[in-house]
């Protein structure tokens, strides 16, 4: 303020004398003094301007440097999420991101299937249950909450050389019932089906098996216990199907059209292909009720740079 004050001093002084300089070359009085007195007035309001410009400036680099000390830079310990397989790739790209951001916490995530994942928030050995299926109404009734963080198609694949392109609800049913069992009867080679799925307590495996109403009555020649199992088993087997979660697809298998629509964003938004779950983030009680520390995960977590990570790993957002 100081500086900005000695330059409107300087500016005032150097129009009066400017104004001495034209009454001694001989100007009439009254034309000096008007001229002199809008020179001065002028020069002033310019350089007052310029002190309010720079003292504005001054004060929203003290809000913006107040704002960033605000913010919880200095979060600092542990949290432990446990659970699903199928967001082992959401949940290792969040726990990247988070901790780059907030370099004094650590974040460590175990995948171990959906079901001991609520397990494990429910006795307290974790903070977050990782669960891609939506809870049971038991596991809510002991207090644990359904926290969605994204929604996730389920693709149905099969080995690449498989020339069946798309099946309907009612065929898919049939397959994994043991109704049908060679692919010729759905328009494919005259092929034996292998029919491959996720292991008891597998979030992917409960979603599949609900949306299709064939809880307990699946007819598995194999039941897997990780989602990149299922992909390997697939692509290495001749006449095998299974089901994934949709942002682990690559062109290692084959994914098939369900009731003419592709396993897409855009169809599962619009409700044309039908095989989609809640990705959730359990938690023993409310956000509300967490540690601090994971208060601002799921801050995180709904924030844009959250819904970025989400898109990023091939999910869909969910609306807060």
């Amino acid at each position: 303020m100081r500086k900005n004050s000695a330059k409107t001093m300087a500016v005032i002084g150097s129009a009066v004398l400017a104004m001495g300089m034209l009454a001694g070359c001989g100007s009439s009085a009254e034309e000096t003094t008007a001229a002199t007195t809008a020179a001065a007035t002028e020069a002033a309001t310019e350089a007052e301007t310029e002190a309010e410009t720079s003292a504005e400036a001054a004060e929203e680099t003290t809000e913006a440097a107040a704002e960033e000390t605000e913010a919880p830079a200095d979060l600092s310990g542990s949290i432990s999420m446990v659970g699903s397989t199928s967001m082992e790739k959401f949940a290792n790209a969040l726990a990247e991101s988070f901790m780059a951001k907030y370099p004094g916490v650590t974040v460590t995530a175990e995948f171990v299937g959906s079901g001991a994942g609520v397990e494990a928030v429910t006795n307290g050995s974790a903070d977050i249950g990782n669960s891609s299926r939506n809870l049971t109404d038991e596991e809510k009734a002991a207090g644990i909450a359904e926290n969605i963080v994204a929604i996730d198609g389920i693709a149905v694949v099969t080995d690449p050389a498989n020339t069946v392109e798309d099946l309907t609800k009612q065929q898919l049913t049939d397959i994994y019932t043991g109704a049908i069992t060679n692919w010729s009867e759905v328009g494919g080679e005259s092929t034996p089906i292998v029919v491959v799925g996720r292991e008891a307590g597998s979030g992917t495996r409960s979603a599949f098996e609900e949306l299709l109403a064939i809880e307990d009555a699946c007819k598995y020649a194999n039941e897997l216990d990780s989602t990149g199992a299922v992909m390997a088993k697939v692509a290495s087997t001749p006449g095998a199907i299974g089901y994934v979660s949709l942002d682990v697809l690559d062109d290692t298998v084959k994914a098939l059209k369900l009731e003419g629509a592709d396993p897409t964003e855009e169809n599962i938004k619009a409700g044309s292909y039908f095989l989609s779950r809640p990705f959730v983030m359990a938690t023993k009680g409310e956000i509300s009720e967490q540690n601090d520390l994971v208060k601002a995960l799921f801050d995180y977590i709904y924030s844009a740079e959250g819904s970025e990570i989400v898109k990023s790993v091939g999910l869909i957002t969910v609306e807060q």
